[in-house]
Parts: C-alpha cells; structure tokens; sequence
C-alpha cells in the first residue's frame, strides 16, 4: 500500500465563516495524493461559493439537502476513491501541513487498519489559544464503558471497512461516531495505531457541548451505543468522564 490515495470528508452548512481555515489546511497538506471532498447541506450563507471559488483544487463538492451530518459523512464515504477515508469538519483545521503525510507513512509501516491521535480544542475567535487539549493516549476499549473514545476527528480508517463493517448510524443526532468507533474497535477489533501528535485543531462549541440538553442527548445515546454492542455501563459510569475532563483544560500543549 505504498501509494495510498487518502480521502478526507468535510461535511458543512453554512459554515462560511470558518470552512476556509478547514479547505486551505487540506490545500496545505504537504502529502500529494489527497482526495478532498465537501458535502454541504444546501447553505444560504455564502458557503456554496466560497467552496466553488476553490475550483477543481476541491475534488467533489455537492451541496444539497441531507439527513444530517451521519447522513452526509456516508454520503461521502460512498462517493470516496481512496483507500484510506478520514474527516475533517467546516469549523476544524489541520494542526501542520504535514498530518496526511505522518498518517500515510503510518499505514506503509505497519500492518493496520485505522490510526488516531490527539486534537486540540482552541479558542473560536483566537484560535492560537489552546483551551483543551485532548489526548487519545491512554485510551482502550475497556473505557468505552466510561464513555471515552478516542478522538474522532483524528480517526483515518481504510475505506473497505465501511463496506464490512457498516457506516455511520443515521437514528443517532450525535453520537454516532462513538457507536462506530465502538462497532469498529471493541466488537470488531480492527487493528489501531496511536501516533503521538495532535491531528487538528477545534473550535469549542460544537455541537455536543452547545448545551446541556446535547449533553443529555449525547450521553443518552452513549448509553445505548453501549448497549447496542454489549457493553455493561450505566449513567453514573458516564457522567464520571466529566472529572477527567477537567484535566484536559490544564494542559496546554502548544506544540
């Protein structure tokens, strides 16, 4: 698998204030054979033509109406050609330009089938300032039960697998990429790599954290992801991360 092809999925709606940090992180990358594709849910806020204004340099951009997000990150897994598929939302951007690079040589050198890293959680305005940095470090799949995962946006698996394996569940609002990280790494144990590095950076406030109803929701459905897949937990399990956590917002890892 020496020349991987590597697809990266963007999902958006209108998102016109921050998908070009996201599009010239992936135009930045230093490793050439990127697929980039962009799915956007019918924006009205200038979205669609800031995303044509970068051409042909976008391998696919549809912009129509979908299901919600699981329902478009499948519809770009789908239309994907590479081996390897990773995502990257409209309000993150690649930590350096040379990511793609660290995780093609990743797959060259060992025999597996997905990797992960860290992320960084910075300021939505001053996005220089790390507000929390997220460590998939000491992750295995006997927390999943506590509700950790690995961090999502930093989980580059090979295409193939979806086909085996299954796609994102679309009945879940937000934590359907927890559910399949659990389906792929505790039911099916796909073999992972961990690379020290921080994969990207994230603005805070997204969607799971907006309120605490999205939390309710999200731990809600953290639950039945476990359950779906065999795993004993309960909500006092869950609610636990929230003391770890508070770890996360006193390392500042700026490099």
């Amino acid at each position: 698998m020496i020349n991987l092809k590597i697809s990266i999925i963007t999902v958006s709606f209108n998102s016109a204030k921050t998908i070009s940090d996201t599009i010239e992180s992936v135009l930045s990358q230093t490793y050439p054979d990127i697929e980039y594709l962009v799915l956007d849910g019918s924006s009205s806020d200038g979205t669609v033509e800031l995303v044509n204004s970068y051409g042909n340099r976008i391998s696919k951009f549809i912009s129509e109406p979908d299901k919600g997000i699981y329902d478009a990150i499948n519809k770009g897994i789908r239309l994907a050609t590479g081996n390897i598929i990773g995502i990257l939302h409209s309000d993150d951007f690649f930590y350096s330009n040379n990511v793609i690079e660290k995780v093609a040589a990743s797959f060259n050198e060992y025999e597996i089938d997905a990797v992960f890293g860290d992320a960084r959680f910075v300021d939505p305005i001053n996005t220089s300032k790390v507000v929390r940095y997220y460590s998939s470090k000491l992750f295995s799949t006997a927390k999943f039960k506590f509700g950790y995962m690995p961090a999502h946006p930093s989980f580059y698996v090979k295409r193939e697998l979806f086909e085996k394996l299954g796609y994102y569940k679309t009945d879940y609002k937000i934590a359907a990429d927890f559910e399949l990280l659990v389906r792929f790494l505790y039911i099916n144990q796909i073999k992972c790599k961990y690379l020290e590095i921080p994969f990207l950076s994230m603005r805070m406030g997204g969607v799971s954290n907006k309120s605490i109803f999205s939390k309710y929701t999200l731990n809600k459905e953290i639950v039945r992801a476990c359950k779906e897949n065999g795993i004993k937990t309960n909500y006092f399990l869950i609610y636990l991360k929230y003391f770890s956590k508070l770890f996360e917002f006193k390392v500042n890892k700026n490099d």
